[in-house]
């Protein structure tokens, strides 16, 4: 079942690598063999593995090397189109613990795991992220993940207080690295139909083991027709902690509609990467074509997450849906015409990139457009809507104070602007300058319209923006914001350049 040289075969349990026959089963054998004996796989570089309609998942739990191995994903009629073709997992069973409570930014609990463990907690009688607009909806259970140390230490703030944790699971983390290395994969898109709401394929690597590396893979989208539904991620993180996808290729998918929940037609999101309350997610050196390409969706999406570092990438966005805290950092990247989103807490910082998106930073207006923290921007370019004829706003938000969202919201308190180039020389007729900041306090359709200090969930404003070395190809000076009441709240320091 092995060679000389102690790794495991695909073609020794049966696959063929013709592109024809369905290799998934060999797959799977193959590496079940291999976690029960720990041993690597290794895959035939001039082999194309057709993976199949089958509802099978081929679980990973030790390095595996595809090399310039091509696999075929036809998704054009399968039995389960939820079912992931490959989990990377671990095999350390989950450990039992106990913890009544927790309170924000708590360092240190009295629980004594056997190993080190990736956390998620939480409370289900609260409910966050509230969501408001197209895809309204009435939020999630109050949840936490982090990790927990043997000695009861915690890294990944602990974002919220809980008085009660209704659900807890802990995962070990494995101690040793597994690396997912290369791999040339091609999905056939779906051609699903389906009139109403979203119904996300999963026909793809899910990642539930901590420590865990992909490098050098690539992947491409094609067949495309006029009909289909979103992805949730070809590569897709979960629950776990230390991820880093690495040098790998991703492929934007087209852009369908569907009537969402607040019964009007909206744009499905559909990604090639994601991650959900991930502790230490690093995406470095991945890349993408036309970023710029308005039909396409954008390419990440994450969720929960703690601490994200995005560095020397080339892709159409950068997105927290539903939170990251701790640091957030986008280095040394192009990011296309989705530009940077953002909501959560801690410190983004943005240096040494360019960026096409609407808004420099688009704190995401169906959350709250909520940064609790800081953000600082160094040595970048912005380029706002890929250079159409455009009115610049640095900062993106909105945020009329009459939805809930389930948590206080708030701009971030103070924004450092160290170095930025605005390319602004496609500007609308009777342009005056670029703003900071949109008008936040705009009263939506429908909505009663009342003085910010009688509305009943209150946006916090900023309290500081510091300004060394911006500059404009228009030349004209940054004006503060259309919202006038908003020049009585924040202070502007310009440093002399």
């Amino acid at each position: 079942m092995t060679t000389e040289d102690s790794y495991v075969s695909y073609e020794a349990f049966g696959a063929t690598g013709d592109g024809v026959s369905d290799d998934l089963p060999a797959i799977c054998a193959a590496h079940e063999y291999a976690n029960a004996h720990g041993l690597s796989v290794r895959s035939r570089p001039d082999a194309t593995y057709h993976l199949g309609s089958r509802a099978l998942t081929a679980r990973i739990a030790t390095d595996t090397d595809w090399n310039t191995s091509r696999f075929t994903i036809d998704d054009t009629q399968v039995e389960d189109h939820k079912a992931p073709l490959f989990e990377v997992c671990s095999l350390l069973p989950p450990e039992e613990l106990h913890i009544e409570s927790l309170v924000r930014d708590q360092r240190q609990v009295d629980v004594r795991p056997q190993r080190d463990c990736h956390v998620l907690v939480e409370n289900a009688s609260k409910r966050l992220y509230i969501r408001r607009g197209l895809n309204q909806n009435n939020g999630v259970p109050q949840h936490d993940c982090f990790v927990l140390r043997r000695d009861g230490s915690v890294e990944g703030a602990i974002d919220w207080d809980y008085d009660a944790i209704t659900g807890i699971e802990a995962r070990p983390l494995d101690e040793r690295p597994l690396v997912l290395r290369g791999g040339v994969f091609a999905t056939l898109a779906n051609r699903m139909k389906q009139e109403v709401g979203y119904n996300y394929w999963g026909r793809n690597i899910v990642i539930t083991r901590s420590n865990t590396e992909v490098v050098d893979l690539t992947h491409y989208i094609v067949g495309e027709t006029a009909v289909g539904h979103p992805y949730r991620g070809f590569i897709e993180a979960r629950q776990c902690a230390n991820i880093t996808w690495r040098n790998c290729f991703v492929s934007s998918h087209k852009i369908y509609s569907t009537i969402g929940s607040a019964g009007k037609p909206v744009n499905m999101g559909s990604y090639d990467l994601h991650a959900n309350d991930v502790v230490n997610l690093r995406v470095i050196g991945c890349r993408m074509n036309d970023i710029l390409d308005r039909t396409r969706w954008g390419v990440i999406a994450t969720n929960f997450c703690k601490d994200v570092l995005l560095e020397d990438c080339t892709l159409s966005r950068m997105d927290t849906h539903m939170g990251v805290s701790g640091n957030y950092t986008i280095r040394r990247c192009t990011l296309g015409h989705m530009g940077l989103n953002a909501i959560g807490r801690g410190l983004l910082t943005v240096e040494d990139s360019t960026l096409y998106g609407r808004a420099l930073v688009n704190l995401r207006a169906d959350y709250g457009s909520t940064w609790e923290g800081d953000i600082v921007i160094r040595n970048c370019r912005w380029v706002p809507a890929c250079g159409d004829t455009w009115q610049p706003y640095l900062i993106g938000a909105a945020n009329d104070g009459m939805h809930d969202f389930g948590y206080p919201c708030s701009m971030p308190r103070e924004i450092i602007i160290d170095g930025l180039y605005v390319d602004d020389s496609h500007h609308p007729e009777g342009y005056e300058g670029m703003y900071l900041f949109s008008d936040p306090d705009g009263i939506r359709e429908g909505d009663e319209e009342l003085p910010p200090a009688e509305r009943p969930f209150p946006y916090r404003l900023c309290q500081r923006v510091w300004l060394r070395g911006l500059t404009t190809a228009s030349g004209k000076q940054p004006l503060l914001s259309p919202n006038a009441g908003m020049a009585k709240s924040i202070v502007v320091i310009a440093e002399k350049q």
